[in-house]
């Protein structure tokens, strides 16, 4: 395979984030628009002598919203497991499948919706620096009682994260019993649910542009607006789990742009975003959902000390 800025993201993604170790068992579940970069991780993992297979998923069986038997058995097999496929909402239960059976068994690297353009600029960089600067976000606002994020744009929520655990979405995805994003760069826990009350304002939710709102109390989604946010609604139904708030996050990856794909934006230096839904064991709220809703040019304030204010981080 001829090197060039692809094959170089591929070879971090293969050995320094998921570091895939000779006779490990390698499922890369794509589709066709994404084969250059399946084919990319593929030769890598090959080269570190993993054993590797490929699930090409055909827009004819799509939405796929829940595995097949066979596809069970590949997963549970699978010492590590990347995702690749166009995020699309109705195949969130599936991806949460993924997620946790992937992570009982092996370890998953989670890229919905990603393209070559990504992950030239964001998978191919130094993840020892970008760990450097997550983990000095995670210090300021770890175990805290109260954190307020504001924006111009009309949010005020406040909430604690007193004993909640945080995640380091750095670029190590090589334990057993761990996923993670690639491209990566986030800090996330889940707030204290009864703690969580007030509005957002968003700008993205789960790949739809456009601005909407969304209101707690106690913890529990009671109001919104906005047509990205009606979609999200109407997806989940009636589905009490999925309007429990599941996660704050923070973005650390200063080469990651707002756009609409929220595998990326949700990276972006100094953006927030919260999701609905799942807490991936960090909170109390398990659910087949979780959409995330992104706040830019937020100010995050801790315990009184502000952190970020308008976007820019002041660590």
């Amino acid at each position: 395979m001829k090197a060039n800025k692809l094959d170089k993201a591929a070879g971090r993604a293969v050995n320094q984030a998921l570091r895939l170790k000779r006779g490990e068992k390698f499922l890369l579940v794509t589709d066709k628009p994404k084969m250059d970069i399946a084919e990319a991780l593929a030769h890598h993992a090959k080269k570190a002598g993993a054993e590797v297979t490929t699930y090409l998923m055909t827009e004819t069986l799509r939405p796929i919203t829940g595995p097949t038997r066979q596809f069970q058995e590949l997963i549970r097999g699978a010492s590590a497991t990347a995702y690749l496929l166009e995020g699309r909402f109705a195949e969130k239960p599936f991806r949460g499948f993924m997620v946790a059976e992937g992570a009982k068994h092996g370890r998953v690297c989670m890229m919905p919706g990603i393209t070559r353009d990504m992950m030239e600029r964001l998978v191919a960089i130094d993840f020892s620096a970008l760990a450097r600067f997550t983990r000095r976000v995670v210090r300021a606002v770890k175990d805290a009682g109260e954190v307020v994020v504001e924006n111009a744009a009309g949010t005020r929520i406040a909430f604690s994260v007193k004993g909640r655990t945080w995640h380091e979405d750095v670029g190590d995805i090589s334990r057993k019993g761990s996923h993670g994003n690639l491209p990566a760069g986030e800090a996330y826990t889940a707030p204290v649910e009864a703690t969580f009350t007030g509005t957002i304002a968003i700008g993205l939710i789960d790949d739809k542009l456009g601005r909407g709102t969304m209101t707690f109390e106690a913890g529990r989604l009671v109001g919104f607006s906005g047509e990205g946010v009606a979609d999200v609604v109407k997806t989940v139904g009636d589905d009490p789990t999925a309007r429990v708030i599941g996660e704050f996050g923070i973005g650390t990856n200063k080469g990651a742009r707002i756009c609409g794909n929220m595998l990326e934006a949700e990276k972006a230096f100094g953006t927030v975003h919260f999701a609905i839904g799942d807490s991936y064991g960090l909170g109390r709220n398990k659910s087949r959902f979780h959409f995330d809703a992104l706040v830019d040019k937020a100010t995050v304030t801790v315990e009184g000390r502000t952190i970020a204010k308008n976007g820019r981080f002041l660590l």
